[in-house]
């Protein structure tokens, strides 16, 4: 008797190949068996360089950060989680992961990812203030902090001096911004403002530079982690900058780390480093933790502009899990947030923690246990008391937390100190961090 699913199986490959969203299915020992056309124009990869072998082998992250790694280690599906990677060709990747355990007869045998590629999306839809139709000027960077406030102060300077300009910063700091500014401050504000995002081996990134260089009319330049370009492009690069340095052209470029390290391992052009006259370094946002709240403020304030719905601002806890929190993906991280808080705003009158993301409060749930001593849970006259089940969920998470901390992360210690199995320990420990 013919076995019906074995006449499916062309249509599974045929969706599988054509799909719009990249797969990657892995066995149990995290060797590749599924990788599909969609994820390899996400992650820059042809088949023969996944073949066989190990998710760890092929990109270059913590093993707290691979949904897949987490989901062949727990078992337990992973669903709707950002993940931002570095694959081979050195590019930044930002997808939205839907991951799940593979069980076949009761056997656990590996597990598949399904991923949506936000990358493009994210450079283009992340423009702060700019999606409210403002151009963007010194002025409306809300920065208060010292730092900003010299970075600033030296772009204003790169204005009057007409020098080209290297912005050096981590990914989300701003320097979008900052490119901006620059270009509105200027006698080529009049002009076009064009951003070129650099991809790796983009000859087309090369020859849009070229028209663009080709106008009459002023404009301003702003090529984006332009350390992606193989040397040969940024040769190219400098080429056409050196010609039209005297044009009425203004360049500016970015990249993602320190100029001088990128030189020593072949991935910035010396030459192309001392074109640009001027390198202003942008810090990450938790080095001026006091623009935080001038940041939320501001973006409140806009948001209530354009969507008639006022929010005063954040909660007392959740300032502090702000302040306290090390925002890697900076202001853009910290603008993806608010994005996510406000769509779940009702009628609330401040961002409570009770607002936050579910993957957000997994992240910093240890900044939010670290944050209380052993006198929060002593009953006191003039102290307001919880409710039972909140007080007996604090006091577990205060407790297991300080006793991982005790035995360093290690479970097996952990659990044979507080006298239950690993599993349950695990359970208990998945738990507080939902």
């Amino acid at each position: 008797m013919e076995n019906p699913t074995q006449n499916l199986l062309p249509f599974y490959q045929f969706a599988t190949e054509h799909a719009s969203i990249g797969i990657h299915a892995v066995d149990a020992h995290g060797k590749t068996l599924i990788y599909n056309e969609k994820m390899m124009e996400i992650e820059g990869l042809h088949l023969e360089d996944v073949h066989d072998r190990s998710i760890l082998e092929l990109f270059h992250f913590d093993k707290e950060d691979s949904t897949l790694l987490k989901v062949l280690q727990n078992k337990e599906p992973i669903q709707n989680v950002k993940q931002t990677y570095w694959n081979q060709n050195g590019q930044e990747i930002t997808t939205i992961n839907d991951t799940f355990p593979i069980i076949q007869d009761g056997e656990f045998i590996g597990a598949i990812e399904f991923a949506r590629d936000i990358t493009t999306l994210e450079k283009l839809v992340y423009q702060p203030m700019r999606r409210y139709g403002e151009s963007i000027t010194f002025s409306q960077i809300t920065a208060v902090s010292e730092p900003m406030q010299e970075v600033i102060k030296t772009a204003k300077k790169a204005v009057a001096a007409r020098l080209p300009v290297l912005l050096v910063g981590e990914s989300g700091t701003g320097k979008d911004l900052i490119a901006e500014a620059i270009h509105h401050a200027s006698t080529r504000a009049a002009g076009n403002f064009t951003t070129l995002f650099c991809q790796r081996a983009d000859r087309a990134m090369i020859e849009r530079l070229k028209k663009q260089l080709q106008k009459a009319e002023p404009s301003t330049i702003f090529c984006e982690r332009i350390e992606y370009l193989p040397l040969d492009l940024q040769q190219e690069y400098l080429t056409l900058a050196e010609e039209y340095k005297q044009s009425s052209h203004q360049f500016i470029a970015s990249i993602g780390s320190d100029p001088i390290d990128l030189i020593a391992t072949g991935k910035l052009h010396k030459e192309l480093y001392y074109f640009f006259a001027l390198t202003i370094i942008v810090p990450p946002l938790n080095t001026r933790r006091e623009d935080i709240k001038p940041f939320v403020n501001d973006y409140l304030r806009r948001y209530s502009n354009r969507f008639r719905r006022t929010v005063s601002g954040l909660s007392t806890e959740v300032e502090q899990l702000f302040m306290e929190y090390d925002w890697p993906g900076n202001l853009k991280e910290l603008e993806i947030l608010l994005d996510d808080i406000m769509s779940m705003v009702t009628n609330e009158d401040e961002i409570t923690y009770e607002l936050l993301p579910l993957h957000f409060k997994w992240k910093t749930q240890t900044y939010s246990s670290s944050s209380k001593s052993a006198d929060y849970f002593v009953v006191q006259q003039e102290k307001e008391l919880l409710p039972l089940d909140d007080y007996l969920r604090e006091a577990e998470e205060y407790y297991l937390n300080k006793v991982m901390e005790k035995y360093n992360h290690n479970i097996t210690q952990a659990s044979a100190a507080l006298g239950m199995s690993r599993q349950n320990l695990q359970y208990r420990l998945r738990k507080i961090r939902k």
